[in-house]
């Protein structure tokens, strides 16, 4: 029987990733750096292990005896302290892999993001050849670059590391994508910019789960792969479905890209001259994510580990409603 060990397992990936792995009969041990994450990976199946990605010690702890390590854990957002993306994302990543060594854990699986290439253009039918943007102006993606890259460079010399992406993860157990834009709707701060019509891909959260397993059992050293639900969808269109499973129907309320994203801009350099608390209201990444095509090629995928989504659009939405 194999073992695994999870950071970020009290998160929406990382517990359905214990799920996935608990039926595949496979050991469970999870990082968890309090009483509440460890009782919500205690739920899904896993050992809990004390300890947090910035304390190298006690991830190499955890990680002690395992055949393969999944790095799910990361600083979500797309505003905050610059010290703590660069703390929690990059430096965190730098200890995980260092503990994988030291642990000797075989082979690490990081779950990656399309996040990782933005920098304010439009991602278009997009391939795992595209370059990574540490250079971002936003945090969130160019701390998650440096990351990925982090991993991708520690392969080999006994370790073995994938890297699986998703993109707009969504599915029954979303504790932050989905509730805040119900909250939005239902403050009269939503709208659609550019009128939303611009195709994007999705990622169910099973679907997620399923790359990543085939990261753990079918993909060859080094791989970077990107899945998704399968052909992209209209933004608006999808993000409509996912309302109406809450009861909510969006406003046809719309601002130009244009006037959306000089407001965000200079929207954040107010919130970060007068040290404003809290998340401004608009940011250049919600911009870019609202009205920029993502759309993505997911061939490799399909050719070199056989991936195919286990769950349609439809039976994820159904669920959701339910």
């Amino acid at each position: 029987m194999s073992t695994a060990f999870v950071t970020g397992g009290s998160g929406f990936i990382g517990g359905a990733l214990i799920e996935r792995l608990r039926r595949e009969g496979w050991d469970v041990r999870a990082l968890a750096r309090s009483d509440a994450a460890a009782e919500k990976a205690r739920v899904r199946g896993a050992e809990p292990a004390p300890g947090d990605i910035e304390d190298r010690g006690s991830v190499r702890a955890a990680a002690e005896g395992a055949d393969v390590a999944f790095h799910a854990a990361a600083k979500l957002g797309d505003w905050g302290d610059p010290d703590e993306f660069e703390r929690l994302n990059v430096r965190g990543t730098e200890n995980v892999i260092a503990a994988c060594r030291e642990a000797g854990v075989r082979r690490l699986v990081h779950v990656g993001t399309e996040a990782a290439l933005m920098a304010g253009q439009p991602l278009v039918n997009v391939n795992e050849d595209a370059p990574l943007r540490p250079d971002s102006p936003v945090l969130y993606s160019s701390s998650k670059a440096k990351a990925e890259q982090r991993v991708r460079d520690a392969n080999g010399a006994g370790l073995e590391t994938v890297v699986i992406r998703p993109r707009f993860v969504w599915g029954k157990g979303d504790t932050t994508l989905l509730p805040a834009l119900v909250e939005l709707v239902r403050s009269g701060r939503f709208r659609w910019v550019g009128g939303g019509r611009h195709l994007t891909a999705t990622t169910h959260v099973d679907n997620t789960v399923e790359g990543l397993w085939l990261g753990a059992t079918k993909a060859p050293p080094g791989g970077v792969y990107f899945v998704t639900d399968g052909g992209p969808v209209v933004f608006r269109e999808f993000v409509s479905q996912l309302l109406e499973t809450q009861g909510v129907s969006p406003p046809d309320k719309s601002a130009s890209p244009a006037l959306a994203g000089g407001a965000a801009v200079v929207t954040e350099h107010v919130w970060r001259l007068v040290r404003r608390p809290g998340q401004p209201p608009l940011t250049r990444f919600a911009v870019w994510v609202s009205s920029q095509e993502c759309t993505i090629d997911v061939s490799r995928a399909e050719r070199d580990l056989g991936y195919r989504p286990v769950r349609t659009r439809d039976e994820g939405l159904a669920e959701l409603a339910a």
